[in-house]
C-alpha cells in the first residue's frame, strides 16, 4: 500500500496526468446581500406596506368607506353619462337606417315597375339595401298609423304612390346628395325625398353630449385628485413623527412613500367597484321605466347595462387614478418631513 501522497503532491499529479490546475474559487464577501436576498426583501417590503396600509383602512371602516363613496360617485358620473349616450345612439336606430330615402313613383306605376326599379336600385353601388312599398301596402301603414281607417276606406282610389326605401351605404351630406338626383332620374320616379335634417341634429347632439362628458369627467378627475391628495395628506400628517424617525435612522423616500401610494390605489379599487355597483343597480333600476315607456311606443328598447370590458376599466382607472393622487401628495410633503 503506497504511501499518502500530500496536497501538492497530488496537484502536481494531476497537472501531469493533463487535468486543469485547481482554481480557488472566489469568496464572495459576507456583507454583500444576492440578488435573491435582494429580491426577496424587496417583496417582503412591499408586502409588509400593503399590509400596513389595509390595516390603516381597516382601523377606520366608517370614515374609509365614505371616502371610497365619494370618489365612486365622481366616476360613476361621466361613466354614467356616457353609457346613456350610446344608449340613445342605440335608439336612434343606425345611422344608415335613420338616413333612408323615400323614392315615391308615379301613380300610373305598377308593382312589376316598382319591383324592376327597386332591382335596378339595389345594384347601386352607393346602395345597401332597397325595399319594395306596394300602393296598397302604404295604405294600410297609413290607416294603421293615422286613426283614419274609416275615412280612407270611403275614397273612391288609394291616392298613395308606391315608393322605394333606399338605405344607402355611407352618411354623406354630399354623397346622400348625389345618390338623391340620380334616383330622381329614373323612369317612373316622381318624386325623392331624403330627410336629413333631423339626423344632422341628433349627430350634433350626441357630439355635444360627448363633448360634455369629455369636459365634465376631466374635472371630476382633477376633484378626485385634490381629494384622494387630501386624505393621503391627512394620513401623512397623523404619521409625520414616525415618517421623521424612519428617515433619521436612514429610510428612503421610497421606503417612506411606498404605503401612502399603497393606500392611494386600495382607495381606488374600493372606489371602483362601489362605482360598477352603483352604475349597475341605477341602470337597472331606469331600465324598468325605459321598457315601460318604450312598450307604449310599440318598441323592445331597453337599456344596455355597463360592459364588463368598461367596467373593468372604470376600475384600474381608479386604481391609477388613487395611485397618482397620492404619489403627487407625497412628493409634495416628501421634503418637509426631514428630521430636524
Amino acid at each position: 500500500m503506497g504511501a499518502t501522497q500530500n496536497p501538492q503532491q497530488a496537484q502536481k499529479t494531476a497537472e501531469r496526468l493533463g487535468a486543469a490546475p485547481k482554481r480557488a474559487a472566489p469568496q464572495r464577501r459576507s456583507d454583500e446581500p444576492s440578488f435573491q436576498e435582494l429580491f426577496h426583501a424587496w417583496l417582503e417590503s412591499h408586502r409588509a406596506s400593503l399590509v400596513d396600509s389595509l390595516r390603516r383602512l381597516a382601523r377606520q371602516p366608517v370614515g374609509s368607506f365614505f371616502t371610497c363613496l365619494v370618489i365612486a360617485i365622481a366616476l360613476a358620473l361621466p361613466m354614467g353619462l356616457a353609457l346613456l349616450l350610446n344608449n340613445l345612439e342605440r335608439l336612434g336606430g343606425s345611422w344608415q337606417s335613420a338616413a333612408q330615402i323615400s323614392v315615391y313613383l308615379k301613380l300610373d306605376a305598377s308593382d312589376a315597375d316598382g319591383e324592376r326599379l327597386r332591382e335596378e336600385i339595389a345594384g347601386m353601388p352607393d346602395v345597401a339595401a332597397a325595399e319594395w312599398i306596394s300602393r296598397e301596402q302604404a295604405l294600410a301603414q297609413f290607416q294603421a298609423q293615422s286613426g283614419l281607417g274609416q275615412a280612407l276606406k270611403d275614397l273612391p282610389e288609394n291616392p298613395l304612390p308606391g315608393s322605394v326605401l333606399v338605405t344607402p351605404r355611407e352618411i354623406d351630406k354630399v354623397a346622400l346628395e348625389m345618390i338623391r338626383q340620380r334616383l330622381a332620374e329614373l323612369p317612373k320616379v316622381d318624386q325623392v325625398q331624403l330627410d336629413l335634417l333631423w339626423v344632422e341634429r341628433l349627430g350634433a347632439i350626441l357630439k355635444l353630449g360627448d363633448r360634455f362628458v369629455f369636459g365634465l369627467a376631466l374635472l371630476l378627475v382633477l376633484a378626485l385628485l385634490l381629494v384622494i391628495g387630501n386624505t393621503i395628506r391627512l394620513h401623512i400628517e397623523n404619521r409625520r413623527s414616525e415618517i421623521e424617525v424612519i428617515k433619521l435612522v436612514g429610510g428612503t423616500d421610497g421606503y417612506v412613500r411606498r404605503p401612502f401610494l399603497y393606500m392611494g390605489a386600495l382607495y381606488g379599487l374600493g372606489a371602483g367597484l362601489l362605482a360598477w355597483a352603483v352604475l349597475a343597480y341605477s341602470l337597472d333600476w331606469l331600465n324598468g321605466a325605459v321598457v315601460r315607456l318604450a312598450g307604449l311606443y310599440g318598441s323592445d328598447f331597453a337599456l344596455a347595462g355597463v360592459p364588463t370590458a368598461d367596467g373593468l376599466s372604470l376600475v384600474l382607472g381608479a386604481v391609477l387614478l388613487g395611485y397618482i393622487g397620492a404619489w403627487l401628495a407625497v412628493a409634495r410633503h416628501l421634503s418637509e418631513l426631514a428630521p430636524k
